[in-house]
């Protein structure tokens, strides 16, 4: 008979009425819910040898093994998001036994707990700062420009054009400094939208597969009562940066995977 685990999705308030249904993450085993106390494990059994073992790091590697699998993880989590609070988990996230999974709940029932309390009626959303680096550094240099054209036209055409060229120059030092800032600025403003935020990390073209750059990587923590006024003012930056080839990029709810504390699970691999 082959050896089976415990798949962890998410933990959840202990509540009868949480609808779940279906199949996890091998497509064969239901999904079923086991609870300590006032909290819940949401849970699917898995086979051991499909999971875990020596092979299980080459099907980490291969994406058409990985990606229909995680998508069975997230939309487990997304669903029962909808009807409570979650402290959703990683991937591959496999105990030996109940037994195992309970002794785990019962050490971090009061973390777990107190999580749930901090999430509930909020959702995390994702905002991206994504910057068309031409289009920004050109809008940069004309303010220059602007700025000094009175200075620029009482001038020779031969001093004219050296002295435009030492202004470029300086535009494109300051850019960056420019761009620093107005993020910085953003960020402070949107943060009173939340409750919490983290910062995550950048991704480039080749992942993105966008001809911008990505230039933010931030998660709110946002009560569901905020989202609208989020949205609005994240409409009006947009608006007010256009010219300048920068804008936010918003998405969720999503269940909060960045703000979700490190507790002691087990893995087998």
């Amino acid at each position: 008979m082959m050896d089976t685990g415990i798949y962890l999705y998410c933990f959840t308030r202990t509540d009868p009425a949480l609808p779940l249904a279906g199949v996890g993450v091998d497509a064969t085993h239901q999904i079923f819910r086991h609870s300590c106390r006032d909290v819940t494990a949401v849970i699917s059994e898995v086979s051991l040898e499909e999971f875990c073992g020596p092979d299980a790091e080459a099907r980490l590697q291969d994406l058409s093994w990985v990606a229909p699998r995680a998508r069975r993880h997230e939309e487990i989590i997304e669903t029962v998001m909808r009807h409570a609070p979650v402290l959703p988990v990683r991937l591959g996230t496999i105990f030996s036994s109940l037994h195992s999974l309970t002794s785990r709940m019962q050490r971090h029932h009061d973390a777990v707990a107190r999580f749930l309390d901090e999430v509930t009626d909020r959702d995390e959303w994702v905002i991206k700062g994504i910057i068309n680096m031409e289009k920004a550094k050109d809008a940069a240099i004309a303010a220059a420009l602007s700025e000094k054209a009175e200075q620029l036209n009482a001038l020779s055409p031969g001093l004219r054009y050296l002295k435009e060229q030492r202004i470029r120059k300086t535009s494109e030092k300051e850019f960056h400094l420019w761009l620093g800032g107005i993020l910085n600025s953003m960020n402070n403003e949107l943060k009173s939208y939340a409750i919490d935020l983290c910062e995550r990390r950048l991704q480039t073209r080749d992942v993105t597969g966008s001809d911008h750059e990505m230039v933010a990587n931030w998660a709110f923590l946002v009560p569901r009562e905020n989202v609208r006024d989020l949205m609005t003012r994240i409409n009006t930056i947009n608006s007010a940066y256009e010219s300048e080839g920068l804008f936010l990029e918003l998405s969720g709810p999503w269940p909060p995977f960045s703000f979700s504390p490190a507790l002691d699970t087990e893995t087998r691999g």
